[in-house]
């Protein structure tokens, strides 16, 4: 089979297949319809199959050999995008800037460390640090408010992001020196459920200490907030054990051996698919994984 299709007739067939509406790629596009429906024929025909079954009054709605290819479809285009991005970054050079956004739980000594080092072997770089929320990370990217981002691991993540593991982050189950549990050596998952949990405010995603153990919860998008809350003796909850062990709230908090504990947080490295890394963001990120295979 000769390959006569081009990446504009993909893009409208992912188009299509995710809005379910002809016409609405085509207001998206400032085109005719006729002229996404043209495009879209003319693909089936290169590839000799039936993309999307037409019905009078009805939406597109995908065949078995759409389904099978779309995602096929999606990763061509996301190929094209590295490729124009490597380019693009080849052209470019070293980068004048940086700018850096991290989750304000991100263990700090790391990033100290990656950034003191970045400092000497890139002497003429201007960084700019960031520390947002969870879920405001990769919101920056999104917007190109940032180059790079450090963040926790979330299930649901924006298309137009990279991402890449570079370690990961113990959590432990802890409480206030006057909480109830704070005595007991060792607590069940019954006698957690009896006392308020503090939990993290997850919005779409979930990741390692977002699950409800307990009938009575509070929740704040913060993990420096729920060690507060903590110090207050308003509950118990899941915690990096950096927080914990962050310098202010030594000997207010104690830890507890219990039944269950959430696996460790998973540290991520993420950036646009179409503004790929630099040398100096490249050395960083392989910093940061140095850094925190060291804690871990």
């Amino acid at each position: 089979m000769n390959v006569q299709w081009n990446l504009e007739q993909l893009r409208l067939f992912v188009g299509v297949a995710e809005k379910r509406s002809f016409s609405a790629v085509a207001r998206d596009q400032r085109k005719a319809q006729s002229a996404i429906s043209s495009a879209i024929a003319l693909l089936e025909d290169d590839l000799g199959v039936s993309l999307f079954e037409r019905s009078s009054g009805r939406q597109p709605r995908l065949t078995d050999a759409g389904e099978a290819l779309l995602e096929e479809a999606r990763e061509v285009l996301r190929q094209c995008e590295r490729l124009n991005g490597r380019a693009l970054a080849l052209m470019r050079g070293q980068e004048a800037s940086l700018r850096l956004a991290q989750d304000e739980a991100m263990p700090y000594q790391p990033v100290i460390d990656s950034l003191a080092a970045l400092a000497e072997q890139f002497p003429t770089l201007e960084v700019q640090l960031a520390s947002a929320a969870q879920g405001d990370v990769a919101r920056k990217l999104v917007e190109r408010r940032a180059d790079l981002g450090l963040l926790f691991y979330h299930d649901q993540i924006p298309e137009a992001l990279e991402r890449r593991v570079l370690g990961s982050v113990e959590m432990v189950t802890v409480c206030g020196r006057g909480h109830a549990l704070a005595d007991h050596g060792y607590v069940t998952c019954r006698e957690m459920a009896r006392h308020r949990q503090l939990l993290m405010a997850t919005q779409s995603s979930v990741y390692p200490g977002s699950e409800q153990a307990s009938p009575q919860v509070w929740r704040a998008d913060s993990f420096y907030v729920l060690a507060e809350w903590l110090r207050s003796g308003l509950g118990w909850a899941w915690l990096p054990r950096h927080v914990v062990q962050y310098p202010a709230y030594l000997g207010d908090m104690v830890e507890l051996s219990s039944e269950w504990t959430p696996p460790a947080l998973v540290v991520e490295l993420v950036w646009r698919r179409d503004e790929p890394l630099g040398p100096a963001a490249r050395w960083l990120a392989e910093r940061f994984a140095v850094q925190l295979q060291a804690i871990g």
